[in-house]
């Protein structure tokens, strides 16, 4: 597994901008793989599958609303943080592993270029709408015909 350095601080938040963070350090590596999880945890929490990478708890500091940051127990020992706001996903981690956490890569504002995913996990939990190799069209942006968002 090759480790993402960052090279300096990434940036991350919430959707509703409550919520801000920067992270040093390293993604990936001998922290674990980038990952896709399809889970039905992971689908429920946010809406599909979760796409996270491994990073150092000690990297990582909130920068803004830390009061707002709520965090769920949602299997025993297994937390994941949120916008008590917005409810985005930010991060997860594990009691029994203070010094690691996993970041989600949805809530960062730019990922490093080189950063890859590594893994698809839990895949046999995944539902027969949620393909990955469906042939349903691709749009670079939305759909033709959609009238909001």
């Amino acid at each position: 597994m090759s480790e993402v350095l960052t090279g300096g601080c990434l940036t991350g938040g919430c959707l509703c901008g409550g919520v801000r963070y920067r992270y040093a350090g390293p993604l990936g590596g001998p922290l674990g793989a980038v990952t896709v999880c399809h889970c039905g945890q992971c689908r429920r929490a946010q809406g599909l599958a979760a796409a996270v990478a491994p990073a150092r708890a000690a990297g990582f500091e909130l920068t803004q609303g830390a009061d707002l940051v709520r965090e769920y127990e949602s299997s025993p020992g297994k937390i994941r943080a949120f916008c008590g706001v917005c409810g985005s996903p930010l991060y997860s981690r594990r009691v029994a592993d203070p010094a690691g956490l996993r970041l989600r890569l949805g809530s960062l504002d730019a990922a490093p270029e080189d950063l890859k995913v590594q893994a698809h996990i839990h895949v046999a939990d995944l539902p027969a709408w949620a393909a990955l190799d469906d042939d349903a069209p691709r749009y670079a942006g939305v759909e033709p015909g959609r009238r909001s968002a």
